[in-house]
């Protein structure tokens, strides 16, 4: 959709070109956050409601649908316009919004002066340890100081000074790879991070033209925007070729939605892996800050980033000065899940990731040259202090009630083979609907821990799995929970905690599909250790309590083929805002004709959205469970 008044709404019979989609909401909206937006002043106002930023993530791209008649690759070159529309769809969206309080209706403000695009080509600087490194060095900026680009941004995150925080996850696939001329240990570094010989998007194949020099290209040798998809050595040096640009994703990136005229910053602090989340934990004065972070893929670890700057409340719209003071500075760690079975107790424990660790400037995989390295290479530092293998840590949520940290889980086909069972990951079994096959963690998980003294700074704290997916008639041992048919699900992904304490938990699932669409579920969650130790094929483990259906319960359920993902509210509660990404056939096909009101404007391709959902009575949702609760 267009997001500014010059630009037509979209339509099937003529698919915009793809400069124009710097102006145009991007492609699979996933994570987002609702920023309040002071009408006096024009900056972030955590408690207003009538207007506000809603900011989005473009994690991918559904190429098929996105062009007029696919992705073509004609003499084995992509066509330049078809690239540009793929890179100009990733990214971030800004749209400025509006919300009638009487009624709750919710309306773009499409000529704001905040509308924006941050795309697959913005220009982005480095922060921290990390910035001006060899290891960053490119032909675009040789000293290491800046790229061009966020893509495949998945989760997200918001800081307590009101800035916008994006995660960067499966950047890999983007990028093909040529091996000649490096040396043992980068390409060490590089399978580790998956880069592949040939990536499917062939970027570094298009042939430029002065089509490309569009507003998000001004500083960049033209042909330059492509041939940087295609990491290889050839110049004598790093400052002179594209060997070192997979480094230069893969992190957190910040953006501050009331600031269009200062360039993102990708935070090096905070670690270079496939981040899928990035959430704060309670911003309490005098106390630092911790950002929690899943890597999503198959015995992946969850880390953590505790600022040095402590908590200062008048910090609050410092933009990317305060981001300077907290997201610079500080340590970074990797979680060990522990339990012992003879007292039956569940312990972790913080490993800092830091040169001066033996175990890391000793490690016979990979040659670490420095802290930098650590930080670029993060996965290998957590591989040499043995790290705790969990199925794809995914979202993170911090409880406002208690600071207790949640992580979903999705799933794992290869937990119980490739990685051996343990308590924080003890579940191998086959789908019983599906014949017995395949066999792993098939419906996910979501792990929860406390810090020891409720400090940020613990370096260990105490852990239970909180809820166990499953579909209701699982076989023995798998549903743990106890899920009924009011709450079952499979395969967590998305998850946020309203202010209130309301946990909103959302899936991307392929395994219960062939009963139910993609869902989203409301919680209202204890507390570390509320429940009791099950044991799961013989393996003990620590469960939260069982929930009924009054403490956890099916919100939504999605249209055919998406993923439900995203979720914010305004601080009234008065609206919530979910994104349905990827939805597998024609919206006609999923909803009632009278939803369709604009055929010849929405046509027939199936586009990712954003819902805006309000009660009919115009009043909080989720309002009375919360009421109830607190009767009681």
């Amino acid at each position: 959709d267009s997001i500014n008044p010059a630009y037509a709404a979209w339509d099937d019979q003529n698919v915009p070109s793809g400069p124009s989609f710097q102006f145009r909401s991007g492609d699979c909206h996933d994570g987002m956050s609702f920023f309040g937006l002071n009408n006096s002043t024009g900056r972030y106002d955590s408690s207003a409601s009538e207007q506000g930023l809603l900011v989005m993530n473009h994690e991918y791209i559904n190429p098929t649908f996105l062009h007029p008649k696919g992705p073509t690759k004609p003499n084995g070159r992509r066509p330049e316009d078809e690239v540009i529309r793929e890179v100009n769809a990733h990214g971030v969206s800004v749209v400025h919004i509006k919300k009638d309080k009487t009624n709750q209706k919710v309306e773009i403000v499409q000529n704001s002066i905040f509308n924006r695009r941050i795309t697959g080509s913005t220009i982005m600087d480095f922060n921290g340890p990390v910035a001006g490194n060899p290891l960053l060095a490119t032909q675009y900026s040789p000293v290491g100081l800046k790229t061009r680009g966020t893509h495949n941004n998945c989760g997200n995150g918001y800081t307590p000074w009101g800035t916008y925080l994006t995660t960067e996850e499966n950047f890999n696939q983007y990028f093909s790879r040529d091996d000649i001329g490096r040396d043992a240990n980068s390409i060490v570094a590089l399978d580790r991070y998956k880069i592949p010989a040939a990536s499917s998007y062939k970027w570094h194949t298009v042939k430029a033209t002065e089509d490309s020099r569009t507003n998000d290209i001004k500083d960049l040798n033209i042909q330059d925007i492509y041939d940087r998809w295609l990491t290889k050595v050839s110049g004598a040096e790093a400052k002179d070729d594209f060997r070192n640009t997979t480094n230069t994703f893969g992190w957190i990136v910040e953006i501050d939605p009331f600031n269009g005229s200062h360039t993102p910053v990708k935070r090096t602090a905070l670690g270079r892996f496939a981040h899928e989340d990035c959430r704060a934990s309670r911003a309490i004065a005098g106390q630092p800050l911790a950002f929690y972070m899943g890597d999503d893929s198959q015995g992946e670890y969850i880390y953590k980033f505790v600022s040095d700057a402590l908590w200062d409340a008048k910090d609050i719209n410092g933009g990317y000065t305060a981001g300077d003071k907290y997201m610079n500075s500080g340590k970074l760690y990797v979680a060990k899940f522990n339990f012992d079975t003879a007292t039956e107790k569940s312990t972790g424990e913080w490993v800092e990731l830091n040169i001066n660790n033996p175990l890391i400037s000793a490690y016979a995989k990979y040659k670490f040259a420095d802290q930098a390295d650590v930080l670029v290479n993060t996965r290998l530092a957590a591989d040499a202090v043995g790290a705790t293998k969990m199925d794809r840590p995914e979202w993170v949520a911090v409880n406002p009630k208690n600071g207790e940290v949640y992580v979903t889980l999705t799933n794992n086909s290869s937990r119980g083979t490739a990685h051996p069972l343990d308590s924080a990951n003890p579940r191998n079994y086959a789908d019983a609907d599906k014949g017995g096959s395949p066999k792993g963690n098939i419906n996910g998980h979501i792990i929860r821990f406390k810090e020891t003294g409720d400090v940020v700074t613990a370096s260990t704290f105490t852990w239970d799995i909180f809820l166990f997916g499953a579909e209701q008639d699982s076989i023995q041992d798998v549903n743990l929970s106890k899920l009924g048919a009011d709450n079952d699900f499979s395969s967590p992904d998305g998850m946020w905690f309203d202010p209130r304490g309301v946990l909103w938990i959302q899936t991307d699932d392929g395994s219960y599909t062939d009963e139910t669409n993609c869902m989203m579920l409301a919680a209202l969650p204890g507390q570390v250790g509320d429940g009791q130790v099950k044991t799961t094929a013989g393996l003990p483990t620590p469960t939260g309590a069982e929930l009924d259906n009054t403490k956890l319960r099916r919100f939504l359920t999605g249209p055919a083929g998406c993923e439900i993902t995203g979720v914010t509210m305004t601080p009234d509660y008065k609206a919530i805002f979910i994104n349905i990404q990827h939805p597998g056939n024609n919206w006609s096909a999923n909803h009632p004709s009278a939803l369709n009101l604009s055929k010849a404007v929405l046509g027939s391709r199936p586009r990712s959205a954003t819902l805006v959902i309000t009660r009919v009575d115009g009043g909080a949702i989720a309002g009375e469970a919360l009421e109830t609760t607190k009767a009681s």
